[in-house]
């Protein structure tokens, strides 16, 4: 089966085929779809993330009221809503969803004990968030982003952080909604298992059943949840009360009218570190992205990329956000379902902000169990990391190529086991990088990368000249 999809992105103007048996997609990031159809696919895509997880781990480590543990859950989904609109449809143009990243949560715990908590806590936090988030946004004017990852990114490097991105986010999936998640342990690993069996039934059917397919595999992350939740509920373990004591409209807690800002030297010289350590993150989910849909990450798109992501980093600080970034589930929900339309990223976006106002639908998709979640979550996981080796095994693998790939993958799995009394004997900084896997390993990929040599490279060179 062919489908012809034309590009109107101006880096790739022309038309190409998609063959189905070769590629991953099916329905390319220009495709036209209808308004419900992309509002359908893009609530799925919703559902498949977990950005509602971060707002409640931070809330907690500050130990927030309800009312204010509420406002950030809100507050998270509209910078969501509002970022990955801008990404998709006006920045970077690839399909691509802001979400709150794990990223700065030590250093914002941090900021805020050290500020004296409360009100003025909260301020600080802010008011380092939007410095460093005008930061990013200067990067994006600069633009010498493209030209370092030109230098310092080749595919080699690119596949193995998009490889560990996947890696780094299995124990998160497996530990964090499954095996240490609230309830009963048994049940929590029955719905996970029964949720992802229910996806990868779901896949079954479409590869045996070619005439299912737009229902089977579009929407295979959504029946798997409606059936984990449906599983839930006879389990005991899914409660509409909280839905219904839930109100119909509240608003997030926003930055400026709830809590003010305040600026100090050094939580900003921290935040500054932090949004290195998350353009690094980033990057690296825009690779995934680029490798699953066939996009070309062109310098000019990059450029773009840089900005936005400032752009919806200041938008989150403003509204009363952590920073929201590229979000690393990304490719692995589209390689599931092969759906990188744009209109339903969009469509995602959309859904986000309803979300953040609507409080019965925003209890609503909380009420899932962290269980159900897991479940997706792992098989995505595993997604992104075989998607990172494709992009490898398209370098020339010589001898140095193992040590790039491998010594990475041995530090995102040490990070990632390290016991937390080890972490916290380390200085700040340096526990700002033991607490992201990711940036960590691709730091390492990019170092090793130039210093162990190219002799292949080097023979080219000798016979040239």
């Amino acid at each position: 089966m062919k489908i012809l999809v034309k590009q109107s992105d101006q880096e790739s103007p022309k038309s190409f085929k998609i063959d189905k048996s070769d590629d991953q997609l099916m329905v390319a990031p220009d495709a036209d779809i209808s308004t419900g159809q992309a509002a359908l696919l893009g609530l799925q895509h919703l559902l498949a993330m977990d950005v509602y997880v971060v707002p409640i781990i931070i809330a907690g480590m500050l130990s927030l009221p309800l009312a204010n543990k509420m406002g950030l859950i809100q507050a998270t989904f509209l910078a969501a809503g509002i970022g990955t609109i801008l990404q998709t449809g006006v920045f970077m143009k690839m399909p691509v969803t802001q979400g709150a990243s794990f990223v700065p949560l030590g250093a914002l715990a941090g900021i805020y004990i050290a500020a004296g908590r409360g009100t003025v806590g909260m301020a600080t936090i802010f008011g380092s968030l939007i410095v460093g988030a005008l930061f990013v946004l200067i990067l994006g004017f600069t633009h010498v982003v493209p030209k370092l990852i030109q230098k310092f990114v080749p595919s080699l490097v690119g596949g193995t952080i998009i490889t560990n991105v996947g890696l780094s986010l299995i124990p998160s999936a497996l530990n964090d909604n499954i095996f240490q998640a609230s309830g009963n342990l048994n049940s929590n690993v029955l719905l996970g298992i029964i949720t992802a069996g229910a996806l990868v039934v779901c896949v079954m059917i479409s590869l045996h059943f070619p005439q299912y397919d737009r229902i089977f595999r579009l929407g295979s992350i959504l029946i798997a949840l409606t059936i984990g939740t449906i599983v839930a509920a006879f389990m005991g373990r899914f409660s509409v009360k909280s839905v219904l004591e839930a109100p119909w409209f509240s608003t997030p807690k926003f930055a400026l009218t709830s809590y003010g800002l305040h600026f100090s030297l050094s939580p900003i010289l921290t935040m500054l570190i932090i949004y290195m350590v998350l353009m690094t993150e980033t990057t690296g989910t825009w690779f995934a992205v680029s490798a699953v849909t066939n996009t070309k990450l062109t310098p000019q798109r990059i450029n773009r990329g840089v900005f936005g992501e400032g752009v919806s980093c200041l938008v989150s600080a403003l509204v009363g956000s952590t920073p929201v970034t590229g979000y690393s589930t990304n490719a692995g929900i589209i390689s599931i379902t092969g759906v990188a339309s744009k209109k339903a990223f969009i469509g995602a976006g959309i859904w986000f902000i309803l979300f953040s106002f609507v409080g019965k639908l925003s209890a609503l998709l909380a009420a899932i169990p962290s269980a159900v979640i897991g479940g997706v979550f792992a098989i995505i996981c595993s997604t992104i990391m075989l998607n990172g080796l494709r992009v490898v095994s398209q370098s020339h693998f010589v001898e140095r190529a193992l040590y790039i790939l491998g010594i990475p993958i041995i530090l995102t799995l040490g990070l990632v086991l390290m016991p937390s009394s080890l972490k916290n004997e380390a200085p700040t900084f340096v526990q700002y990088l033991l607490d992201s896997p990711i940036a960590t390993a691709a730091i390492t990929a990019i170092i090793l990368n130039q210093l162990l040599p190219d002799n292949q490279q080097l023979k080219l060179t000798k016979v040239e000249k």
